[in-house]
């Protein structure tokens, strides 16, 4: 008799073949949205920092005190002073007599370091007040300045009772030297000038006699005398002007710094105020920089995929090209964005455009600077340049700078700009297809239930089946028994 045979089936297995099959082409367009939405997402984030870092540096370039074109003030000795000038610094040449520098003042007290002789320390140690030549006084408590508890107050531990007082606001420091055998208390002056040097200490009434003693005007030493800094504008016969700093600003939008007087036989210095062509330079690289790494993140954002097939050596799989497009290939708006601020680029002001100052673009559409053209455009319209730039920010946007902020503020606003709405838009796609997938999940289940309980029937059905037809073949079998 003919054996019954049939093919075998693992339940569990065929059902989930199956029911993979079943969902197969809605998971796989559900996946692929999935992943674009993800490299959205992601490339959103990226666009929004390449975009702000643009706008940093578009609104660095030019302020209320700050051009493009940049001025700088050269002395004809820089031994003598340095300066600096602001973008709205009037050209011209100046003459100085650098008299005197400023100091700061430095006096010094000697303390006897011996038992009793800076005085006992505790609640009855009383005050101490340091009077300056002009200014509020600095109150000092030495209640407290007994660090080591000895019952004596050191002339270190009155520099740090100095020092540490809320009264003295870093006018003066304190400090302490050892001079053959004997201890000072020194008292430096942080400011120069001879208004902010140490006049003396008041003690008498409140400390113990003997460091009172020791802290008298009589029994101080100057160590540096404060003064002011004098300076001679217009030669050596020139107009004196004293003050306690060193740093002038006796010419409009300009700031110099005396680092040493000068001699009796000295010849006056000269200051001059004047285009700084190197500055410029470097301000305008900056501006290409900028362009040039906004343009890089929207290349890499916009670039286009290998599309090269390649088969898969799983027979059911559906071949693939080697690499995706990026997030933003053939996007409409950032491509706009991208031919935007090219064609603001190529914009003329005045019948002239940033090509006259020697920034052009090159085949990949980034820029690139030459500082000749640059160089020979400004001399021949040293204004034309700022007029050009312009400046950027909310309510002063103008030139070119203004026009690309403001082109990149309708991306980057917080308030319905385009990167907030396509991210919104974004967020609601993939929260829906998480919906989705959620729902494909669930009919995977159900198909996986169905499946799995028809080929259990079958398996089961198989069995009794083998096992009917190899009772019948035991029977009739020429050899059995009966």
């Amino acid at each position: 008799m003919a054996v019954i045979s049939s093919p075998t089936y693992d339940p569990t297995t065929t059902a989930t073949n199956l029911a993979n099959s079943y969902v197969a082409p809605t998971k796989a367009i559900l996946d692929k949205q999935g992943t674009k939405a993800t490299a959205v997402g992601t490339g959103l984030t990226a666009l929004s920092s390449a975009l702000s870092a643009f706008q940093t540096a578009l609104q660095g370039l030019a302020s209320s005190t700050t051009t493009v074109t940049a001025t700088k003030a050269t002395f004809s000795n820089t031994a003598i002073a340095t300066a600096t000038a602001k973008a709205s610094a009037t050209p011209g040449t100046y003459s100085f007599y650098v008299q005197q520098m400023a100091t700061a003042g430095q006096v010094a007290y000697d303390i006897d370091s011996g038992a009793g002789g800076a005085g006992p320390a505790g609640a009855n140690a009383g005050n101490l007040t340091i009077n300056l030549k002009t200014g509020d006084p600095i109150d000092v408590d030495l209640s407290k300045a007994d660090s080591n508890n000895d019952g004596l107050l050191s002339a270190k531990e009155v520099a740090a009772a100095i020092n540490a007082s809320s009264d003295n606001k870093s006018r003066v420091t304190a400090s302490t030297m050892t001079i053959n055998g004997k201890t000072r208390l020194v008292l430096t002056s942080n400011t120069t000038g001879a208004d902010n040097q140490v006049a003396s200490i008041d003690s008498s009434a409140s400390v113990d006699a003997g460091l009172s003693d020791a802290l008298s005007t009589t029994n101080q030493s100057v160590l540096t005398q404060a003064v002011n800094a004098q300076v001679l504008v217009g030669g050596k016969n020139g107009t004196l002007v004293e003050q306690a700093s060193n740093t002038f600003n006796v010419i409009d939008d300009v700031s110099f710094t005396v680092t040493q007087a000068q001699g009796a036989s000295d010849a006056a210095v000269s200051l001059t105020v004047g285009q700084d062509s190197t500055g410029t330079a470097a301000n305008v690289q900056k501006f290409v920089d900028a362009y040039n790494a906004l343009m890089s993140a929207v290349g890499t954002l916009t670039k286009a995929g290998d599309h090269t097939v390649v088969e898969s050596t799983d027979t059911n799989a559906t071949p693939s090209p080697t690499a995706e497009d990026a997030a933003f290939y053939n996007d409409a708006g950032v491509t706009n964005l991208r031919d935007r601020l090219s064609a603001i680029l190529r914009d003329a002001t005045g019948g002239q455009s940033l090509v006259s100052y020697g920034i052009t673009a090159t085949k990949d559409g980034t820029l690139s600077l030459d500082s000749t053209r640059l160089n020979k455009a400004i001399a021949a319209n040293p204004n034309g340049l700022d007029k050009l730039f312009g400046r950027a920010g909310i309510g002063v946007d103008s030139g070119v700078l203004g026009a690309m902020n403001k082109l990149t503020t309708a991306w980057t606003s917080s308030a319905g700009g385009f990167i907030t709405q396509r991210k919104e838009q974004n967020d609601k796609l993939q929260s829906n297809l998480a919906d989705r997938q959620a729902t494909l999940k669930d009919q995977f289940n159900n198909a996986y239930k169905r499946y799995l309980t028809q080929f259990t029937a079958l398996q089961q059905l198989q069995a009794s089946m083998t096992n009917t037809s190899n009772m019948f073949t035991a029977m009739f079998t020429s050899d059995s028994s009966s």
